[in-house]
């Protein structure tokens, strides 16, 4: 066999995604446990980022035809461009789903479940007879239970630990700000979704009032999480300067009217609410080593400033942004 599928599978395991679900397994983790690195962690790292490959892999297949009709070219679409066939994403699934299986198995029987639902998920959310992905009220909810509470689990897992009363509030409030960045998904893809009659969300409420929704959503979400992790005042503030950011940009997007300038706000928004993940993180796993609250503050605000002049220099220069796929 030549190094083309192989080299297919490292491809479907998408970057930027892939790194949003790994994030809230550190959180899950970092909620129960200090900052450890563990072959545990090792594992579940696999194994998750295994069972996402199952899940763009059976996507892409399932969606071949609203992906060439919203004109996905790039790299990351290999079915459409004709870098691979169906046959070929059939084995990247199928060999995805071995490597998670196999990776949870050290994780115990709970890893195992986990792992196990999550490809039940991956499977089910594209793939007939089930495909929630064409339900319009189930989707956004399916595929926050995929990106944030699966992971999430997968964290406590890897701690060696249980759910808790806590774990209850915190995963609420990630679960809720992930909603409300993944109902605007569908913006981008809203041409080839309602030429072949997929419902969405979007498409049933209107960009309107799926924008006030994610607002809300947001505004929600990051007030949930500060109530979980009580943080110090500057955190917390950190934590209100990324919310009014992911506002901001939703406001944009609500008046925009050019699909570039649609995706550049989305993609602003995204980067802010990755700073509060990044800052949530950085508060659990410098309070599970009992930091001073001065010195959490000062390194959290060091990440706020940097994270700052990033999603500034996109929300003042879009012209500067860079769409990695065709519209």
């Amino acid at each position: 066999m030549s190094s083309r599928r192989p080299r297919l599978l490292a491809r479907m395991v998408r970057p930027r995604a892939a790194f949003t679900m790994w994030t809230f397994m550190i959180i899950g983790l970092a909620r129960h446990a200090g900052p450890t690195i563990s072959l545990d962690l090792v594992a579940a790292t696999i194994a998750l980022l295994a069972s996402y490959a199952v899940a763009t892999s059976v996507n892409d297949i399932a969606d071949v035809e609203i992906d060439r009709a919203n004109g996905l070219r790039d790299a990351s679409r290999p079915l459409v461009t004709g870098a691979a066939t169906a046959g070929d994403l059939r084995w990247t699934a199928t060999m995805a789903a071995g490597a998670a299986a196999v990776a949870s198995l050290p994780l115990g029987p709970a890893g195992v479940a986990v792992i196990g639902l999550c490809l039940a998920v991956d499977v089910a959310y594209s793939a007939a007879p089930i495909r929630f992905s064409r339900r319009w009220t189930l989707a956004p909810i399916v595929l926050t239970a995929a990106y944030v509470a699966l992971p999430y689990w997968l964290g406590i897992v890897v701690a060696h630990d249980r759910w808790r009363s806590v774990d209850v509030v915190l995963l609420g409030g990630l679960c809720v700000l992930f909603f409300a960045r993944i109902i605007l998904k569908d913006v981008r893809d809203r041409v080839g979704d309602a030429a072949h009659g997929r419902s969405t969300l979007l498409l049933r409420l209107g960009k309107r009032p799926t924008c006030a929704l994610s607002v809300a959503g947001a505004l929600a979400g990051c007030a949930i999480i500060t109530l979980a992790i009580a943080p110090p005042p500057a955190i917390a503030v950190a934590i209100a300067l990324d919310t009014a950011a992911i506002v901001w940009m939703l406001l944009r997007l609500r008046r925009e009217v050019d699909l570039r300038g649609e995706l550049i706000a989305i993609g602003a928004a995204a980067r802010a609410g990755n700073a509060v993940l990044i800052t949530v993180v950085a508060w659990l796993l410098l309070s599970a080593q009992d930091a001073p609250g001065a010195q959490a503050s000062m390194l959290v605000g060091v990440l706020t400033v940097v994270s700052a002049v990033s999603f500034l220099a996109l929300a003042r220069h879009p012209e500067r942004a860079r769409i990695t796929y065709k519209a």
